[in-house]
C-alpha cells in the first residue's frame, strides 16, 4: 500500500480565523463558506466550488492563498487540455540539442561521447523535465494552494487523470518513477456547472455552492473593494444590481462587474444613481446589447430603490 503524504500542521485554528483571514484579503465570507474551507484543511480534501460565473469561486482560492501567504498554483482548464499541459512533458527541443551535441562528439568533437543507454538516461532526467501545474503542486516543498479552474471544461478522460492525482497526491513518471507529495496542498476545483462532473470526483471533494450574494453581502463587498464609495451609494449599487439579476438576461452581472460599476460611479463623482446615470453606464454591468436594451426599459423601476 502506498504511504499517504503527511497532512502537516493545520492551517487554521478555527472557522472564525478563516472568515477573518479572508476578510483581510478582501473576501467577504459567511460561516458556511468559512466552515467548508476549515474542514477541507482538517480533512485533507479538495473543495469543489460550483455556481454561476462571476460569483467569486476563483477569488476564494486567490484570497485563501493571499492571507495564508502561500503560493498559488493555477491550472486553467479548457477543452483539449491533456496530460502534457496538466502534469508534465519532456523538453524535446533541449533533448534534440543534446543528441546533436552527442553526435558531434562521435564525429570528433571535444565532448566525450556517451553510450546509448547512458544517453537515454541523461535525456530523461530532471534537467529535461518540464513541470506543469499538477506536478508542480505535488512536488512543492513550500505551502501551496492549488486552483483547478473551470474543471467542467475538461473531457471526462482528463477529469479521470485529475482524480487519480488527487486521490493519492502522487504522479508516476515511467522514466523517473513515482513522485509523491511531501505535503498535501489546499485544493480548490471550480465549476460553472456547464456539465455534470463524475460521481467519483464529487465523492473525493467537499462541496460548496456559491450563488450571487445577498443584498447585505454585496453591499459589504462594494464597501470593502471600492475606496471612497459611500454607504448610500454602495447600497444603491447593490440594490440595482440585484434587480437586474431578476431580469431575463443572457448574462447577469457578476460580482466583479458590480465592483467595476461602483468604481465607475465614484470616478464620475456620482453620489446618487438616477435613471440617466444608470442608463449611460449600463455597458459596465452588462456585456450584451440585448441585455442593455432589456435593462434600460426597467431602469425607471430599478432606480427607484
Amino acid at each position: 500500500m502506498t504511504a499517504s503524504p503527511e497532512k502537516g500542521e493545520p492551517r487554521f485554528a478555527s472557522v472564525d480565523e478563516v472568515r477573518e483571514g479572508l476578510a483581510t484579503a478582501g473576501y467577504i465570507a459567511d460561516d458556511g463558506l468559512s466552515g467548508v474551507v476549515y474542514l477541507a484543511d482538517r480533512l485533507a480534501k479538495p473543495i469543489l466550488v460550483e455556481g454561476p460565473a462571476g460569483t467569486g469561486k476563483t477569488e476564494l482560492a486567490k484570497a485563501t492563498a493571499s492571507f495564508l501567504g502561500s503560493r498559488l498554483i493555477r491550472l486553467q482548464c479548457y477543452e483539449g487540455l491533456d496530460e502534457a499541459k496538466a502534469l508534465y512533458e519532456w523538453n524535446y527541443k533541449k533533448q534534440l540539442l543534446r543528441i546533436q551535441i552527442e553526435r558531434g562528439a562521435e564525429g570528433g568533437g571535444d565532448a566525450r561521447p556517451l553510450g546509448w543507454e547512458s544517453l537515454e538516461e541523461d535525456l530523461f532526467s530532471e534537467e529535461f523535465l518540464l513541470t506543469r501545474p499538477l506536478l508542480e503542486a505535488i512536488r512543492a516543498s513550500d505551502p501551496v494552494v492549488l486552483l483547478v479552474d473551470e474543471i467542467d471544461r475538461l473531457e471526462i478522460e482528463t477529469e479521470a487523470l485529475l482524480l487519480e492525482v488527487l486521490s493519492d497526491y502522487q504522479v508516476s513518471i515511467p522514466e523517473l518513477g513515482t513522485i509523491r507529495a511531501t505535503q498535501i496542498p489546499l485544493v480548490f476545483l471550480t465549476s460553472n456547472n456547464t456539465r455534470d462532473l463524475s460521481e467519483a470526483l464529487k465523492r473525493r471533494c467537499l462541496f460548496l455552492h456559491l450563488d450571487y450574494p445577498s443584498l447585505e453581502r454585496e453591499r459589504a463587498i462594494v464597501l470593502a473593494k471600492v475606496p471612497q464609495v459611500t454607504e448610500e451609494l454602495a447600497d444603491q449599487v447593490a440594490r440595482i444590481v440585484r434587480s437586474l439579476r431578476s431580469l431575463d438576461l443572457k448574462k447577469h452581472p457578476s460580482i466583479s462587474e458590480t465592483i467595476d460599476w461602483a468604481r465607475t460611479l465614484v470616478l464620475l463623482g456620482i453620489e446618487a444613481v438616477d435613471s440617466d446615470t444608470a442608463r449611460s453606464t449600463l455597458h459596465v454591468l452588462l456585456k450584451h446589447r440585448s441585455d442593455i436594451e432589456v435593462a434600460a426599459k426597467e431602469l425607471a423601476v430599478v432606480s427607484g430603490y
